[in-house]
């Protein structure tokens, strides 16, 4: 991590200028790092993150976000099309999980900032309904060990005690006999991935629908990552479990419209089977002397920029259009996956779909990942075991990239069986800054951050002096 990045081609901004900038120079600065930057994943050897790719369609979304950039969603008075463009959104997403064949309740959902958002909305919902309507006061929830750290996070913040399930160790998903024997009293709601982002597995979500109904307790699938693909594959004939609101016991999902959605980074849409739940975490205050305050969620102003975007790439790509990148990204991740499999030394963890975990039990996989990074590829890591994954999206779907992997890998196993005596020097933290970190690694985790946020606003001793 570099301290004051491109400190050696720009001044760095300790304080605001005397004067402004010329909006020119501006413009050119921010145009040169982006350009550099872009030039990274742009190689389609990038691992997630950038689920487009589409240039014309960044330009499509940024049109349609500065139109409403200056405008914030609180003020529907003033700018309807935001109730518009976000009751469009909700519904959309409500149909593609099949919401219309609920029967006796009314779904319904809410737009946040993202995965996590979306997830401690949730989680949010389940605390307060329980408490209000069931007399839960300590409530808790199970997730399986391969769902998303934002659970741990949102019950963290909400206290809310958190149960972690083991998963199959071979098929990575949900152990349903733990989960069944661990539901206490004060258990609100057990968690399913669709998929997880780990493997790529989805959980047994039927399975887990018959426990939900049999406890009488929710079940919120996390569908954050899979969420606007799944669905799709599923139409091209790929076996993919049925998890959305067709299984009865299901009774939220997650899904991010800036992943597989592609609308610009920071939307994400939480549905809901029954409208009482969503609005049980709705916050209300009546008595304030400045008015009547209520917001739908945790945020007060939100960007109607974003909200207008997300709708725009919806409406411009329509289900024929998600099911034409569906399909270009589950056949280029089954090309990648058939390389992965051609090697004795390399083993696929589970049953995969577009995103793939693989690792090794002749070597630490993290030699490839060394090769790999040298040669400009971008993977994100596991560990228990040691592992690293490639989520598959638009970027590696261009011409040449597959084949690029396929040389690329042959490469990287032979350097691994040469090395394997040593130690690698790539590890897994998530997002791919960095397996086997454990415990003791806390202090340096935190560490890590404090750093990582610090240098960056640390003023030399001789501005602080002007």
């Amino acid at each position: 991590m570099t301290t004051f990045p491109y400190s050696d081609k720009y001044p760095i901004n300790f304080k605001l200028p005397e004067n402004g900038l010329d909006p020119t120079e501006v413009i050119e600065t921010l145009n040169d790092i982006a350009k550099h930057e872009d030039a990274f994943w742009e190689t389609g050897k990038c691992s997630g993150t950038m689920y487009c790719g589409d240039h014309e369609h960044y330009d499509f979304l940024n049109k349609a976000f500065s139109l409403f950039a200056h405008v914030n969603a609180l003020q529907r008075d003033m700018c309807p099309g935001v109730t518009k463009f976000e009751a469009e959104i909700i519904s959309m997403t409500l149909n593609l999980f099949n919401a219309q064949e609920v029967k006796g309740s009314e779904p319904a959902g809410l737009i946040t900032t993202g995965g996590t958002g979306s997830i401690m909305h949730a989680i949010l919902a389940y605390r307060e309904h329980a408490r209000n309507n069931l007399g839960i006061k300590n409530p808790n929830i199970i997730k399986p060990e391969t769902a998303h750290p934002a659970f741990d996070k949102a019950c963290h913040l909400f206290d809310v005690e958190i149960k972690i399930a083991p998963v199959d160790p071979v098929e990575f998903k949900a152990d349903t006999d733990w989960i069944r024997q661990n539901i206490d009293d004060n258990t609100v709601a057990i968690i399913g991935s669709a998929c997880n982002y780990g493997y790529g597995t989805i959980d047994p979500i039927n399975e887990l629908s018959d426990i939900a109904l049999q406890h009488n307790i929710g079940l919120h699938v996390d569908g954050c990552l899979g969420g606007f693909i799944l669905p799709f594959a599923k139409d091209l004939g790929y076996e993919i479990e049925t998890f959305d609101f067709r299984v009865p016991g299901v009774t939220s999902i997650s899904a991010d419209t800036h992943k597989y959605g592609y609308a610009l980074k920071g939307t994400s849409v939480l549905c809901f089977r029954d409208k009482n739940l969503r609005n049980s975490q709705y916050f209300y205050l009546t008595g304030w002397s400045g008015g009547k305050y209520c917001s739908p969620g945790m945020e007060g102003s939100r960007s109607a920029g974003l909200i207008a975007a997300t709708w725009a790439s919806m409406v411009k790509l329509g289900s024929a259009g998600y099911r034409k990148y569906a399909k270009e990204i589950f056949d280029t991740a089954e090309m990648m996956k058939k390389t992965v499999e051609s090697y004795d030394e390399l083993r696929i963890l589970g049953s995969p779909s577009f995103l793939f975990s693989f690792t090794s039990d002749e070597f630490d996989i993290y030699h490839v990942n060394d090769f790999m990074k040298q040669l400009g590829w971008r993977f994100n890591g596991q560990q228990y075991p040691n592992a690293i994954h490639m989520a598959v999206t638009r970027p590696q779907t261009k011409p040449g990239v597959a084949e690029s992997f396929a040389i690329d890998l042959a490469q990287a196993v032979d350097y691994a069986k040469a090395h394997k005596d040593d130690a690698p020097l790539s590890g897994a933290i998530y997002g791919g800054v960095a397996g086997g970190m454990t415990q003791e690694a806390d202090e340096v985790i935190k560490m890590f951050m404090a750093q990582m946020m610090d240098e960056f606003q640390q003023v030399p001793e001789n501005e602080l002096r002007q």
